[in-house]
C-alpha cells in the first residue's frame, strides 16, 4: 500500500477500494439531502408521489402509528394604536406535551413579526428563511421588506410545495410605508388581509372573546388586556394550548415584547382574585363572575352560601310538615 501511494496508483479510479467508493456515494447523497444549505428554497422531496395521500398508506402497511396532531392558539388584531399579536407557548405531539416554552411569535425584522401555527418544523424553518431574506433585502435595497412582499413570498413557497405535506398557518404583522398591516397566509396558498385573526385549535374560543371586546378605538392597555384574556380563555378550554402567554405590540416605532405571563399567573392574579373580586351585586372588577370563570375565590363562595341557606330552610319546612 505504501508503494501504491508513492507511485500514485491508488489515485486511479479503477484502483480505489469499495469502501472509498461507498464513502463518495454517501457524501453525494448527503449533499443532495442538504441542498437547502446552499439554496433554502430547495428542499428534498419525499421519494414517492403524492406524499399526503401515500404516506398514511405506507405507515399502515409498515404497522407504524404516526398521527400528525397539532394544536395552538395565536391571535392578532389591528386597532388605532397599531397591531397586537398574542400566542401561547405549548407545543404538542398528539396527546403528548412536547414543550411549554415554544416561541410562537418570531421577530423577522425590527418592524415585522410572524406567528407559528401548524407543524412546528415547517413554520420555524420558513420563518427563518423569511427573516434571512428580509435582512438581505435591507442590505441590497437599503429599505425594509414590506409585509405584503413577505406574505407573497410565503404564498409562493406554499404553492410550490402544495401536496407535499406542508402544514402551516401564519400571521404576518408589521408596520411599513402604508401603515400597520396584518395578513394571514397558510400552506394551501391562501393570503388574506384583515383586522382580526385567530389561528389554531383554540381559535374558536379566542374569537369569541375578540368578537365581544374588539373595538378599533381601544387604548393600548385595553388592547393588551383583551389579547391576554382571549388567549387565557382558549388555554382554559383547549387542551392543546397553554404555557406562557406572549404579547407583542407593533407601531410606527417597531415591535416590542409587552409581556410574557404564565397562564397560572393570569388565573391567580388577574382573573380570579380572592380579595375584592366581587362587588355587592356579585360582579367582580376582574370579571371572574361576569365571565363565569370557574375559580376558588370569594365570588364562588358567595354563591354557595345562599344555596346552603335555601337547602336548610327547605329541610326545616319539610320537618315541620311531618
Amino acid at each position: 500500500m505504501a508503494l501504491e501511494g508513492i507511485c500514485g496508483v491508488d489515485r486511479w479510479p479503477f484502483m480505489r477500494r469499495f469502501d472509498h467508493l461507498q464513502t463518495e456515494w454517501q457524501k453525494e447523497q448527503l449533499r443532495e439531502a442538504t441542498s437547502n444549505f446552499e439554496n433554502p428554497y430547495a428542499l428534498m422531496a419525499p421519494p414517492y408521489e403524492d406524499p399526503v395521500g401515500n404516506l398514511p398508506k405506507i405507515l399502515a402497511h409498515c404497522g407504524v402509528k404516526m398521527d400528525f396532531a397539532h394544536g395552538t392558539t395565536t391571535l392578532g388584531f389591528r386597532y388605532q394604536g397599531g397591531v397586537v399579536l398574542c400566542a401561547d407557548s405549548r407545543a404538542t405531539s398528539g396527546q403528548y406535551i412536547g414543550s411549554q416554552t415554544m416561541k410562537k411569535i418570531v421577530e423577522l425584522n425590527d418592524y415585522m413579526l410572524g406567528t407559528l401555527a401548524g407543524g412546528a418544523a415547517d413554520c420555524v424553518y420558513w420563518d427563518r428563511v423569511l427573516a434571512r431574506d428580509s435582512r438581505l433585502h435591507e442590505l441590497r435595497f437599503k429599505r425594509r421588506l414590506s409585509v405584503d412582499a413577505a406574505a407573497r413570498m410565503i404564498v409562493n413557497i406554499s404553492a410550490e410545495y402544495k401536496g407535499m405535506g406542508l402544514v402551516m398557518g401564519m400571521m404576518l404583522a408589521g408596520y411599513d410605508d402604508e401603515g400597520p398591516k396584518l395578513i394571514y397566509v397558510d400552506s394551501e396558498g391562501m393570503r388574506c388581509h384583515g383586522n382580526v385573526f385567530a389561528v389554531g385549535s383554540g381559535s374558536p374560543y379566542a374569537l369569541g372573546v375578540l368578537d365581544t371586546g374588539h373595538r378599533f378605538t381601544m387604548t393600548d392597555q385595553e388592547a393588551f388586556d383583551l389579547a391576554r384574556r382571549a388567549i387565557y380563555h382558549a388555554t382554559s378550554k383547549d387542551a392543546y394550548s397553554g404555557g406562557i402567554v406572549r404579547l407583542y405590540h407593533i407601531n410606527e416605532k417597531g415591535w416590542r415584547n409587552v409581556s410574557n405571563t404564565d397562564c397560572s399567573e393570569l388565573y391567580c392574579n388577574d382573573y380570579c382574585k380572592d380579595d375584592h373580586s366581587c362587588d355587592d351585586a356579585g360582579l367582580g372588577d376582574a370579571g371572574c363572575c361576569n365571565h363565569e370563570i370557574p375559580c376558588s375565590s370569594g365570588c364562588q363562595r358567595q354563591k354557595e352560601v345562599p344555596e346552603n341557606e335555601v337547602s336548610v330552610q327547605v329541610a326545616d319546612v319539610t320537618q315541620e310538615g311531618n
